[in-house]
């Protein structure tokens, strides 16, 4: 059975700003277009949640998958539910921000 896809206040913040940045850069169609597809393709985890790379190195539980080679999208597995924890484009750096921060996220 599917899981439940939801997504934590941090992830739902990033999203807007990519959707800002992408406006401010390019078009609010453009903008509209890719953060729709980031929200597709996470909630295309809820069938096969594990499908993502295990990154217990960085947080117990944590997992990792790639979207379109420009963005990177951290999430848990928790019982019903997968969690989007944060969305990561370009050259940021996630691993910086999870290490060391089990509380947090």
């Amino acid at each position: 059975m599917p899981r439940r896809v939801v997504f934590a206040p941090e992830a739902e913040a990033q999203l807007v700003a990519l959707y800002r940045y992408i406006t401010q850069e390019a078009s609010a169609d453009i903008a509209e277009r890719f953060t729709t597809a980031i929200i597709e393709h996470c909630e295309g985890l809820a069938p096969f949640p594990h499908r993502g790379t295990p990154r217990d190195d960085i947080r117990p539980g944590l997992r990792t998958i790639p979207f379109r080679r420009r963005a990177t999208i951290a999430y848990a597995v928790d019982g019903d539910q997968v969690a989007i924890l944060g969305m990561y484009c370009g050259g940021q750096n996630f691993t910086a921000e999870w290490a060391g921060d089990d509380q947090q996220h």
